[in-house]
């Protein structure tokens, strides 16, 4: 059996429909007139049929002039040559000259009208108007180059209707933006191009315009090649003398813009990398839904990737994208349509759910462990994935949707703290801790904005004389609602909530002024340096410009202060802590290691670092007391070796004072030489000594 290809039409086959569709318009064109039939092509326009009438008017018989060139029976064509004679979008009527058979030219009204088919006119031709005739077309003509300059031409869409819905005149911009020719939108034709679920507002508002109104309306406008364009109309009244009241109307076509707005809303709900929605859209999403009062219904899981950053160090950042892009494409498959899943940020996620209550809710946090267990294959690598997940049903006890989303985020650090890879549902004591923290650095805020914080002043001794040489400034914070808070509470809050380097700013603020304050008061009794404690969060670039401005706002030498830093502090990054202590040591500044000892530290990196001095933990020096001075000792001889000085903290008695200096520690501080002070029990102590 031989299976035969079907045959497709050939080119020549093609154009002999093309043109049989438009001898039969041409036709019904009037027989005192030459009638052609043109085809566009390479080497210009051709004739392909011509009617009885080219004899008459010119000459030529019928058989001659086919697959003459157009513009050997038409020598002069208009300004903008056979392309502006020969116009997709309208039919096109004017004078020119025309060659007969024996090369006389003679004057025609010639109209060329395009066909349904692309690169096909109908040209009719016949003899020019009398003189009168001519003179009052001249005339008409002029107002219809004047119209045609200011609509056919303009770039902006226009219809206009002398009379009722029928449109008298459509512009090429219209033609174009709906790929149809101006003669099949005369009329009621152009309602043809209006998307049929918004041809009645379209009517509408044109009808409105009929009476008198002014108004607009958005419609899909629909194109021949089935394309859509979103577009907004705009009506106004025109009223036609001896016909009524019509309409003009402008077009703009909106369709790119109002993607490119989606695109934008997109990108501002929406994380890139994965293409889950984001924390904007989750805050939305829960906001609509939030019933305050309402128990039940509306549950939130909070979930973190356990484990991620090992992914990140182990197999790169592309990796660990990978797997972020894989979370989410998993969340996705497990919960409902209906179900929101968002990614909060980082390796974290938050899936809320409708209708459920706190069993289901558990049971849809185990069933996305489950299957975010099944390994993921990473370069190669498969790596199962676990995650801790925090449940939170709402309750009454929720006044705002923020709380909800607070919530679940609390259940899931308690998830984490429980071991990892686990379901947790929110326990109600976590829960207060965690609000009562959060209202805790809302007011650590406020009373570093308020300059509510304080600063106390413990001096420090050489310890040959006892001479006091210097103080360190600590900072303390008495609450309005609950007294004083020590610092080993709210230094690790202001760690955590971002508030540290305002906390350092206005520390070493007030540590520079009281300096200035002292140096007024008791001049060459003033201490001579103040010790400000730097934590290893603010340890960055921006620190020596912070001591610089501060230090040069109060007019106080940079020798005065002295920056301490935890040798833990040093160690998190030894090339960048190299880089800010030596423009700290620019500035003429020292630096000391604060509880030297207690962590780990590279005794190479602290050769290297330039440090001033080394303070010896208080813990070491309770040991003196049990007599154990080794590692006291250990420490004091480093600091000697590397031509450093030593302070010691914690110092409470006599003894220890006395073995502090036997094993050459320079200066001691602690209680057994004065508590911390404020401001005014410091200066008076400091004047009491330079008596």
């Amino acid at each position: 059996m031989v299976t035969r290809r079907p045959r497709v039409p050939s080119r020549e086959l093609l154009d002999a429909t093309r043109v049989s569709r438009a001898v039969l318009h041409a036709a019904s064109v009037r027989v005192d007139a030459a009638v052609f039939v043109v085809v566009a092509e390479v080497g210009g326009p051709r004739v392909r049929w011509a009617g009885a009438g080219v004899e008459r008017l010119l000459g030529h018989a019928t058989t001659d002039v086919l697959g003459m060139p157009l513009d050997r029976l038409l020598p002069e064509p208009p300004p903008g040559g056979l392309g502006a004679l020969l116009r997709r979008e309208r039919s096109v009527t004017t004078e020119l000259r025309g060659r007969s058979r024996t090369g006389a030219l003679l004057d025609l009204v010639v109209t060329t009208t395009p066909s349904s088919d692309p690169g096909v006119w109908t040209v009719t031709a016949q003899h020019a108007r009398t003189a009168t005739e001519r003179a009052l077309a001249d005339s008409a003509a002029a107002h219809e180059r004047r119209f045609t300059t200011l609509t056919e031409r303009s770039p902006v869409p226009t219809l206009l209707s002398e009379q009722g819905l029928r449109l008298a005149h459509v512009n090429d911009a219209f033609c174009r933006l709906v790929d149809r020719q101006a003669e099949q939108l005369l009329g009621t034709g152009w309602l043809a191009a209006v998307h049929p679920d918004d041809v009645e507002a379209v009517v509408d508002a044109a009808a409105a315009a009929l009476t008198g109104d002014v108004g607009d309306v958005r419609a899909r406008l629909l194109r021949t090649d089935g394309d859509e364009r979103t577009t907004v109309l705009r009506f106004s009244h025109l009223h036609t003398p001896g016909l009524g009241g019509g309409f003009v109307a402008t077009i703009e076509d909106v369709t790119e813009r109002l993607a490119f707005q989606s695109q934008l809303e997109h990108q501002a709900t929406h994380d890139p990398l994965t293409g889950l929605p984001n924390r904007t859209r989750l805050a939305s999403f829960v906001a609509e839904r939030f019933l305050p009062g309402a128990r039940g219904g509306l549950a939130c899981l909070f979930l973190d990737v356990d484990d991620f950053k090992v992914v990140n160090d182990s197999l790169g950042h592309a990796a660990g994208d990978q797997l972020l892009v894989q979370v989410a494409h998993r969340l996705r498959t497990v919960v409902r349509p209906s179900d929101l899943v968002v990614r909060f940020g980082g390796d974290e996620f938050v899936v809320v759910c409708e209708d459920v209550d706190e069993d289901a809710a558990v049971a849809l946090g185990g069933r996305i462990s489950a299957d975010l267990a099944r390994p993921v294959q990473l370069g190669g690598v498969g790596v199962g994935v676990r995650v801790s997940v925090g449940v939170t049903v709402q309750t009454a006890d929720h006044a705002t949707a923020d709380e909800l989303i607070r919530d679940c985020d609390i259940a899931m650090y308690q998830a984490k703290a429980g071991g990892k890879g686990r379901v947790s549902v929110l326990d109600q004591g976590a829960r207060s801790q965690a609000r009562d923290k959060l209202r805790l650095v809302a007011d650590l805020r406020a009373a570093i904005d308020a300059g509510g914080l304080t600063v106390a002043y413990q001096p420090v001794v050489e310890t040959a004389t006892m001479r006091p040489v210097g103080v360190e400034a600590l900072a303390r914070w008495h609450h309005p609602g609950r007294g004083w808070i020590g610092p080993d509470v709210f230094v690790p809050l202001a760690e955590e909530s971002g508030l540290v380097d305002a906390l350092g700013a206005a520390v070493l603020e007030q540590a520079c002024a009281q300096v200035a304050a002292w140096d007024a008061e008791l001049g060459l009794g003033a201490p001579r340096v103040v010790h400000v404690n730097v934590s290893a969060l603010q340890l960055d670039e921006h620190l020596p410009s912070l001591v610089a401005d501060t230090v040069a706002r109060y007019g106080v030498g940079f020798e005065r202060i002295c920056v301490e830093l935890t040798e833990s502090a040093l160690m998190r990054d030894p090339d960048l802590a190299l880089l800010v202590l030596h423009r700290l040591r620019d500035l003429g500044t020292s630096v000391a290691v604060d509880d030297f000892g207690t962590g780990y530290s590279s005794l190479a990196h602290l050769r290297r670092l330039p440090v001033d001095c080394l303070k010896i933990d208080r813990s070491f020096v309770a040991e003196l007391s049990e007599g154990h001075p080794e590692i006291t000792g250990a420490v004091v001889a480093l600091a000697t070796g590397l031509g450093l000085s030593s302070v010691a903290e914690g110092v409470e008695t006599v003894d220890q004072a006395r073995a502090l200096a036997e094993l050459g520690a320079t200066h001691l501080q602690g209680y057994g030489i004065a508590r911390p002070m404020d401001a005014a029990a410091a200066t008076a102590w400091f004047a009491e000594r330079a008596r």
